[in-house]
């Protein structure tokens, strides 16, 4: 038997909106903490992304002043996020070219323009809560799809890093990773070291260690790499032989404005194309890393409040819409600045308005503070952001659970290092699917019930509800007789979120069609939820690691894959 609950709130649950006012002592000062983050991280993510840094800033002063009046979530703080930055610079390439962290890429009013297109798309989206079919990617997935974009943006960060200032021909992960003997060389040492020092200073604080200090607890390790960097400015003068080497702000904000160029993207028939893909491939990224933030967020609020993820992709498309019309890159919630602004105090989505309010005063008022900071420390943020993106207890993590997640996950990664993110995903998706029927096709034969192939795939995209009843204590009773995998168990959770709210208790009974259940829908089972779930039947089959998250499968002769 498998019982998922979800911790009982230590007090009331904050609300967002008028209501949330009555905790803004704590909301502001979290939003403060949060900008102190928000603003080298931004700014580094719009230099991955092939766009000076105002750029990534203004991102984050949109996304703090609209999301927290369109909601859907209560403590996730949104702003342009590392994961979209690879498939930016690639968009803006193929629309014309890419940027730097000082110059503006020729197909940069172009990507704005796809990007605007994007946020209408995912405003029609929530409008018809399509939101639940970002759920049908398997979780490893998901991890392969962030790991890989953990990798792009460490390669790409380095000639940040080593401070290389000359223009960067690179395109794909391969050509970057062969350019790096390149940038040593032709880098600068003093600024490297720099970099180093940044890298090394979050690295340790971190580190278990450090970590049983109040200090490293609160301030987040982002914070001493700028401080290093400033530090390294003032005193060691850096920028005094190349101004280069430190990041530049428009002393006025508002020259960073920018608009997108719909009339030139209309005129350009030969770029529909490369447009067309750009659109596709930012809708399903910042679709499924938008929604899979918000529910890793959920898990951590302390007060377990849950995401709407319909009013969650609605708050995006609107951000985002706003965002590329005035200069900005696209907005998703920020899982490094969420968890910040959990760990700071903060408690409603004001925390995000005033990480806004803060950035703008930061802007408007301390222009010269920013340009102290070197182009290396931002380099080591992204380094060490990719990093903690591909971080290998997450590869542990997912052995534990089964070789088949861990291969998943290591597949998606060197498909989308070889190809491309959309491809990358669709790849790892389909070998999900192969790898699902291959288990019931086997399993339903250990069971004597044979079943087709088409029959079986058929199986894994239909809902799996059989039966819903109610009982006289007000709890609920769910019988299902359909395999449950990713593809459909969106459609269980549907269900019992459509039930009253009267309704605590949910007892789930897996009948005998259901041949096999894997590690997406076991684990959203567990956490995915307010309500009590009582699962019956998973302990009758057999899991295929001692992790209760595992694919389980109807006992069968098989070896484990």
């Amino acid at each position: 038997m498998l019982t998922g609950t979800q911790a009982a709130p230590p007090e009331e649950k904050p609300q967002n909106g008028i209501a949330g006012l009555k905790h803004i002592r704590y909301d502001a000062v979290a939003g403060l903490v949060v900008s102190l983050v928000s603003l080298p991280l931004s700014s580094g993510i719009a230099i991955a992304s092939g766009a000076p840094p105002i750029y990534g800033i203004i991102s984050s002063v949109i996304a703090g002043l609209i999301f927290p009046f369109v909601g859907g979530s209560f403590v996730t703080i949104s702003g342009p996020a590392a994961g979209l930055a690879p498939a930016l610079l690639a968009i803006m390439a193929a629309l014309g070219g890419a940027g730097d962290a000082d110059h503006v890429g020729a197909g940069y009013h172009m990507l704005l323009a796809v990007i605007c297109i994007v946020g209408v798309a995912q405003v029609i989206m929530a409008r018809l809560k399509l939101a639940r079919y970002a759920g049908i990617f398997p979780a490893s997935v998901v991890e392969g799809m962030l790991g890989a974009i953990g990798v792009l943006i460490l390669v790409k960060a380095l000639p940040l890093f080593f401070g290389y200032l000359e223009p960067v021909h690179a395109h794909g992960f391969f050509e970057y990773v062969a350019e790096i003997p390149h940038w040593v060389a032709g880098g600068n040492l003093n600024i490297s070291l720099v970099g180093a020092a940044g890298l090394a200073a979050m690295l340790a604080a971190v580190s278990g260690g450090a970590r049983k200090h109040r200090l490293f607890q609160v301030v987040p390790p982002h914070i001493f790499a700028v401080f290093i960097g400033i530090a390294a400015t003032v005193f060691l003068h850096l920028g005094a032989d190349d101004p280069g080497f430190l990041i530049s702000v428009p002393a006025n904000p508002l020259d960073g404005i920018s608009f997108p160029a719909f009339g030139e993207l209309l005129r350009r028939s030969d770029l529909w194309q490369a447009a067309a893909i750009g659109v596709v491939t930012l809708t399903l990224i910042d679709g499924v890393e938008s929604l899979a933030t918000a529910q890793a967020i959920d898990r951590i609020d302390p007060f377990a409040r849950r995401s709407e993820p319909n009013r969650v992709l609605r708050a995006m498309g609107v951000s985002n819409i706003v965002s590329s019309l005035l200069g900005g890159l696209t907005v998703i919630p920020g899982g490094v600045k969420s968890k910040t602004c959990i760990e700071a105090g903060g408690r409603t989505l004001w925390a995000n308005f005033f990480n806004a309010v803060f950035l703008l005063m930061f802007l408007f008022v301390a222009p010269v503070l920013l340009g102290l900071i070197p182009k290396a420390t931002l380099g080591a943020i992204l380094v060490y952001t990719g990093w903690k993106m591909v971080h290998p207890s997450i590869g542990r993590h997912l052995a534990t659970i089964g070789r088949e997640q861990i291969a998943l996950y290591t597949l998606t990664i060197l498909a989308t290092l070889a190809t491309d993110l959309l491809v990358g995903v669709l790849v790892g998706t389909a070998a999900k699917l192969a790898l699902l029927a291959w288990y019931g096709q086997k399993a339903a034969a250990s069971a004597g019930r044979p079943t087709p192939l088409l029959a079986m795939l058929a199986d894994f995209f239909r809902t799996p509800i059989f039966e819903l009843t109610m009982r006289e204590d007000g709890s609920a009773d769910i019988f299902l007789d359909r395999p449950l995998v990713c593809f459909n168990s969106y459609k269980l959770h549907e269900e019992i979120s459509g039930l009253p709210d009267t309704v605590g208790t949910v007892h789930i009974t897996l009948g005998p069609g259901v041949l096999v259940c894997d590690h997406t829908s076991i684990e959203g089972l567990i956490t995915a939820t307010e309500r009590n779930l009582d699962v019956h039947g998973l302990e009758e089959m057999r899991a295929l690691s001692p992790h209760q998250a595992s694919i389980h499968i109807v006992p069968a002769p098989l070896q484990h894959a």
